[in-house]
């Protein structure tokens, strides 16, 4: 390591000294905690991303400082890949070390050890960029200045700050830009709204809704996905969109967004009973989750009517096969033709069993990971076009490049020889749906115009979409442990290795009830064992889970449950 560099590494540090007695570890969500204990962290994040893109040949990285779903006072910091993605797991470790390092003189040993190790070019010779995006926090902006000093720290490394963005817009300008596209806020608002355009056009006459139809009421968690949407819709032909909760009056997250009302199953405030009958949405704090729902129309009842991840990833699936199975009848000798897309559909354990059954019944191939975007993510990519949603609405839908260009011929051969046929017409809605949808990460604002144009293709209300299936009841409880490690999972965190006994107990438990089904999973954060279950009633549910969780505590527990 040069001098230069050594000296600038010691010189800011020194400037950004690490909280007392805090540890932090980088998850799914990065670092998150009281944005009051960050400013160290983001620091040595902006570190860590100048040297994963001298790493990666000097390709693009992301940061992206949010807390996403949880409350306003709390911050938070994660780096988007190359590919738009999440940082490699590989590198999670060395994220670790650098943010808990005690002293600046521990922090450059780190780096130098880890430069070395991994071969990584520190000669302020080569360029490296790193795009820079926050949320609507308070905190976001001097958070944001603390990142920029990371970055700067490394010689030849520079930071562009892309403003106030989602995190699915940061991670999708890193994979435009390091796909030589433009990238800026703007082009991705030209690609969501000319995407939508195209499978609005390629809709049959006969199955065009009503204008009254044509409206979506959007919960935009008072934060950042609601102020974008508002400049999003002005670009939309033939759909309303109504947005409540921009963030101009209300707190982030506060009885609003896609995480209150997926887990408490009532209706966001600003949302009433003059809303019965419309279709409406749910963004999350940052924009990557998406749910919908309906508000009840019977007094008295506060439940809203919950069309979650689970069925979004339904309504795409059933889309994608169709459009699959048009594009396959009646084909030609040419060998180009003679494609076999694999599609695959890409769950957790917390799915509900009825969707997976839903799945299965159309023929799907249905895969379970263990619990994380990243398994999720990295499963669907091993196919054609895989699916993934989580019951919290995130998700998106992977088309392989491989793919996407035996689609493009096809289109050609097509339009050249039977243009405006139902094959051409099939092949260009799976090619705005590509575009369409956020390919690097879950994005609710993309996820929200697929569903609206899909719902209009089916000419279906979000009433008969969310009968496709009915939900088995479930409930999720939590038992504290001594030490969640004593659990060890297997099969996608179905099934229970650690410690001996405990999965036999759990069967005999399950099979006591209608439907039933029932797993646990040790908590990624504190000493808690999750449990979750499932049965063909409510009471059924929550008497197995409770059984569940007694079991756990007999094995594991304090006795306190």
């Amino acid at each position: 390591m040069k001098e230069e560099q050594h000296s600038l590494l010691l010189s800011s540090s020194s400037c950004f000294s690490p909280p007392e007695g805090v540890r932090l570890s980088y998850g799914t969500a990065g670092f998150r905690a009281d944005a009051a204990l960050l400013q160290s962290t983001v620091y040595r994040v902006g570190i860590l991303a100048a040297l994963r893109s001298l790493k990666m040949e000097s390709s693009v990285i992301g940061i992206m400082i949010t807390a996403s779903h949880n409350k306003v006072t709390d911050n938070g910091v994660k780096i988007a890949d190359p590919s738009g993605g999440m940082l490699s797991r590989d590198w999670e470790p060395f994220a670790d070390a650098l943010a808990n390092a005690p002293t600046p003189q521990h922090l450059l040993q780190l780096i130098t050890e880890f430069v070395e190790k991994e071969s990584i070019p520190l000669d302020g010779v080569r360029p490296a960029t790193i795009l820079l995006g926050r949320d609507t926090r308070p905190s976001g902006e001097s958070l944001l200045e603390a990142a920029k000093q990371g970055v700067s720290s490394i010689l030849g490394v520079v930071a562009i700050d892309m403003g106030i963005v989602t995190t699915p817009q940061l991670h999708w300008m890193v994979r435009a830009r390091n796909m030589g596209m433009k990238a800026y806020e703007l082009d991705y608002f030209e690609q969501l709204s000319s995407s939508f355009r195209c499978l609005i056009d390629l809709i049959p006459s006969k199955g065009r809704m009503s204008e009254g139809d044509l409206k979506v009421v959007v919960d935009g968690a008072n934060g950042v996905g609601g102020e974008k949407l508002e400049l999003l819709k002005k670009m939309l032909d033939n759909l309303f969109v109504e947005v409540r909760n921009s963030g101009r009056d209300g707190v982030l997250n506060e009885g609003v967004g896609a995480d209150f009302v997926q887990k408490e199953k009532v209706a966001p405030h600003g949302f009433g009973s003059q809303d019965i009958g419309l279709r409406c949405a749910s963004l999350d704090g940052d924009a990557d989750r998406l749910v919908y729902f309906c508000v009840p129309s019977s007094k008295g009842c506060s439940d809203i009517e919950l069309v979650d991840g689970d069925k979004i990833l339904s309504l795409f699936a059933i889309f994608i096969k169709e459009q699959l199975s048009t594009l396959s009848k009646e084909r030609g000798e040419n060998m180009g033709s003679n494609y076999q897309a694999r599609l695959g559909v890409v769950q957790t354990a917390y799915a509900n069993g009825a969707s997976t059954d839903f799945l299965k019944k159309l023929e799907l191939e249905v895969i379970f990971t263990p619990t994380g975007v990243k398994h999720l993510h990295e499963k669907a990519a091993e196919f054609d076009i895989g699916i993934y949603f989580e019951a919290n609405g995130h998700g998106t839908i992977l088309f392989s490049e491989s793919f996407l260009c035996w689609l493009e011929a096809r289109h050609k051969e097509l339009s050249s020889v039977s243009t405006g046929s139902e094959q051409e017409t099939a092949a260009l809605r799976l090619l705005a749906a590509s575009k369409l949808i956020n390919q690097a990460v879950g994005d609710a604002l993309s996820g929200l115009l697929l569903v609206e144009a899909i719902l209009q293709h089916k000419g279906w209300s979000i009433r008969r979409w969310s009968e496709l299936y009915q939900d088995l009841p479930s409930r999720q409880v939590k038992v504290k442990v001594v030490d969640r490690t004593a659990v060890v999972t297997a099969n996608a965190e179905t099934i229970v290795v650690r410690p001996p006994g405990i999965q036999e107990a759990i069967n005999i438990e399950t099979a006591k009830y209608p439907q039933g089904r029932s797993f646990i999973r040790p908590s990624g954060t504190e000493d808690v064992i999750r449990v979750y279950a499932e049965a063909s009633t409510q009471e059924a549910a929550d008497s197995l889970a409770n059984s569940v969780a007694k079991l756990v505590d007999q094995f594991l527990g304090s006795g306190s449950f």
